[in-house]
């Protein structure tokens, strides 16, 4: 019998014994975030099926109940199944959360069309821009997805490590739609006592929070990988914050947003944060290793590689100046110097507030 058989047999007779009522999730991506968020619904009493890319992850995951790739030390409940057919994961399924790195979420979007049978809510929970067309995940969903799903969207963004959810520390997100009953349903069946979800309705400025936010923690963790002190990192996370704002405003999206949790409370996170992906591709590329070789030994995903480019096209295409994000696409796409290269940019930058208070005293 094929592995992939057996995989089903085993899901088949475990959801057999499940109670048929429960309402099912189907969480379509199992990094570490698609993972934890698995858990945390399990624990509400929701039956999930896990879809998982690679068939070995499944085995593994039904064999020691944990995704020890991406999140070891997370026990799932057996309310969790895994599996890597999509047709399975979303079959019976009430809603769906969608946790797919950004360059493969248009394929497996596409992958999922062929099960969708009904209109589905469906929460994007992943940070990036498509690179070849510039489109945020809630944009690739609506070019993808049939139209009677464009009303069902949701998105969740803000300072949120995976395994800092599973140890129950208190964590504030950001959930935001259009259609804010679409969030305020996300927001019940995900609130805990310590993972605790705020509504918006800025989908475009949480989105572009969450994405751009990675780029700057990559410069952040160069800094500390040249030492160059926390006087310097806190310059820079400031100029970093109003880049994001600058280019969230002149694509339309509320200001207000960049100074809450989807833009500041994740920026702070993913810039110092020890355990942060993007800060430590920064660290290793500013010690000499290469952007390629860093790619092939990582299995999770540091977005800000892929968004940096995609960023600076927006920029480009709304006229928005971003000197950080120019810097870390010049060090790692042309192979700039790190330190160079950021002390050169960091002399160029002067706060807006120092050049308002100049010019109102000579006058």
């Amino acid at each position: 019998m094929e592995k992939q058989e057996l995989q089903d047999n085993a899901i088949a007779e475990d959801s057999e014994d499940l109670n048929a009522d429960t309402e099912v999730v189907a969480v379509v991506g199992a990094g570490a975030w698609g993972t934890v968020l698995s858990w945390l619904l399990a624990e509400q009493g929701y039956r999930v099926n896990l879809w998982c890319y690679e068939p070995d992850l499944v085995m593994a995951i039904r064999n020691s109940r944990e995704n020890l790739g991406y999140l070891p030390g997370v026990l799932l409940p057996r309310n969790v199944l895994a599996t890597s057919s999509m047709e399975i994961a979303l079959e019976d399924a009430n809603s769906i959360v969608f946790a797919v790195p950004s360059h493969a979420a248009r394929s497996v979007l596409t992958q999922m069309l062929e099960f969708l049978t009904e209109p589905l809510p469906i929460l994007s929970v992943s940070k990036g821009i498509e690179t070849d067309t510039l489109m945020l995940m809630t944009e690739i969903m609506m070019d993808v997805l049939p139209a009677s799903m464009h009303d069902h969207i949701a998105v969740l963004s803000g300072p949120s490590f995976a395994q800092e959810v599973r140890r129950r520390q208190p964590t504030h997100v950001v959930l935001a739609s259009d259609h804010p009953d679409m969030a305020a349903e996300w927001q019940k069946k995900l609130m805990t006592h310590f993972f605790r979800p705020v509504l918006s309705t800025d989908v475009l400025g949480v989105q572009l929070g969450g994405a751009v936010k990675n780029i700057i923690s990559l410069g952040t963790g160069m800094l500390d990988g040249l030492e160059l002190g926390e006087n310097t990192k806190a310059a820079f996370l400031t100029h970093g914050m109003d880049e994001i704002i600058r280019l969230g405003e002149a694509m339309g999206a509320d200001p207000k947003t960049f100074t809450g949790l989807a833009g500041l409370g994740d920026l702070i996170l993913t810039g110092t944060g020890s355990i942060s992906r993007n800060r430590d591709i920064g660290v290793r590329l500013s010690r000499g290793r290469s952007l390629e070789k860093l790619m092939e030994e990582r299995m999770s995903v540091a977005e800000g590689v892929n968004t940096a480019k995609a960023v600076a096209e927006l920029a480009k295409r709304h006229s928005v100046e971003m000197p950080i994000v120019a810097a870390m696409n010049t060090i790692m796409y042309e192979d700039a110097d790190p330190r160079s290269t950021l002390l050169s940019m960091l002399e160029r930058l002067i706060p807006d507030h120092v050049e308002t208070a100049t010019a109102n005293h000579a006058s």
